[in-house]
C-alpha cells in the first residue's frame, strides 16, 4: 500500500505542471492564439519563483512573483503577435529562446543553492481517508490549483457568454469583430491568462518538484503542454486525462531506470516525449474529431477595420 501510494503521488507530482501550463495555451487556442512560448514562460516562472522565495523565506510570494513573470513574458508575446502583428509561431519560439537563455544567466547564483519546498495542505477529515486520502486530499497548492483550473476553465469556456463568446473569436475572428466582439482585447487576456498559468507551472517546478534551481529544468514540459492540448481536442477534462497519461510515462522511466531494465537510460529518458509523438501520430488518423474542435482562426493574425 505504501508503494502505491508513493508512485501515485510522485505520478501527479510530475502530472501537475502539465495539467496547469496546458490549461492556460487551451484558452490562448480557443481564441484563436498559438503561443509557441509556453517553455520559455515556465523557465521564466520557474526561476523567478525560486528567487522570490529565496529573497522572501516564503513559498506562497514565490508563487506570485512565478505568475507575475509568466504574464509579463507572455504580455510581451501579445504586444509583438497581437498589435504588432509579428507572426505568431515565430516570436513563439524566439520567446522561448529568451527564456531558456535569460532564466540561465539571471538563475547562475543560485545554483546549488537549497531550496524551500512548499508544504502540502491537509483538508482535514479526507486527509485520514486510507489510500486516497494522502494521495488527493493531503497535496499542495498546485494540485488543488490544477483541479480548480480544469473546472473552472470547463465552465467558463461552455457554461459562460464570455466563454462563448471567446470561442467564437477562435472559430472566426472576421465575424466575431462584425457583430461587435473585442477580439483584441480578449486575446490579450486570453494569452495572459496562458502566460500565468505557464508561470504557476514553472513555479511548481522549483518549489515541490525539484525544490532547487536547476538551469533549462522545464526540460520540454512546455513543448508537451502544447502536444497536450492537441491530444486533449482542446477539451479541459482531456487535458486532465491526458497530463496524468504523460506524467505516469515519465514516472514510470524513472522506475524502469531504477529497476535496471536493460535498455540505455538515455532511451529511457525519452520515452515521455516518444509517447509525446505516438499520440500525435494517433491524432492525425482522427483527422474529423481534431478538425471539428480546432479553433478556425488558430494562429491567423487579426487587423481590425481602420
Amino acid at each position: 500500500m505504501m508503494i502505491v501510494e508513493a508512485i501515485l503521488l510522485t505520478v501527479i507530482t510530475a502530472s501537475t505542471p502539465l495539467v496547469i501550463a496546458a490549461m492556460g495555451e487551451l484558452v490562448a487556442e480557443r481564441a484563436g492564439v498559438l503561443n509557441l512560448g509556453v517553455e520559455g514562460m515556465m523557465i521564466m516562472g520557474a526561476v523567478a519563483a525560486f528567487m522570490a522565495t529565496q529573497a522572501t523565506g516564503s513559498p506562497y510570494l514565490g508563487v506570485m512573483a512565478g505568475v507575475v513573470v509568466g504574464a509579463a513574458f507572455s504580455l510581451l508575446f501579445g504586444v509583438l503577435t497581437l498589435s504588432f502583428v509579428a507572426n505568431q509561431v515565430a516570436t513563439g519560439l524566439a520567446l522561448t529562446i529568451l527564456g531558456l537563455g535569460l532564466s540561465g544567466m539571471i538563475g547562475e547564483g543560485f545554483v546549488g543553492s537549497p531550496g524551500i519546498k512548499m508544504q502540502p495542505i491537509a483538508i482535514p477529515i479526507l486527509a485520514d481517508i486510507p489510500l486516497i486520502g494522502p494521495v488527493l486530499f493531503r497535496q499542495d497548492l498546485f494540485f488543488y490549483a490544477s483541479i480548480a483550473l480544469v473546472i473552472g476553465v470547463n465552465w467558463f469556456l461552455f457554461r459562460s457568454r464570455t466563454g462563448l463568446k471567446l470561442r467564437a473569436i477562435g472559430d472566426n475572428h472576421g465575424s466575431a469583430h462584425t457583430l461587435g466582439l473585442p477580439v483584441i482585447r480578449m486575446r490579450y487576456l486570453a494569452v495572459l491568462f496562458g502566460g500565468a498559468c505557464a508561470g504557476l507551472a514553472g513555479a511548481q517546478l522549483s518549489l515541490v518538484y525539484t525544490p532547487q534551481w536547476v538551469e533549462n529544468m522545464a526540460a520540454g514540459r512546455g513543448w508537451i503542454a502544447l502536444a497536450l492540448v492537441v491530444f486533449a481536442a482542446w477539451r479541459p477534462w482531456r487535458v486532465l486525462a491526458g497530463g496524468y497519461l504523460f506524467g505516469a510515462v515519465t514516472i514510470g522511466q524513472l522506475h524502469a531506470q531504477a529497476l535496471g531494465f536493460g535498455l540505455p537510460s538515455q532511451l529511457l529518458s525519452a520515452l515521455p516525449y516518444a509517447a509525446t509523438i505516438v499520440v500525435l501520430v494517433i491524432i492525425s488518423h482522427n483527422r474529423r474529431t481534431t478538425l471539428i474542435n480546432t479553433p478556425a482562426s488558430l494562429g491567423k493574425p487579426f487587423v481590425p477595420d481602420r
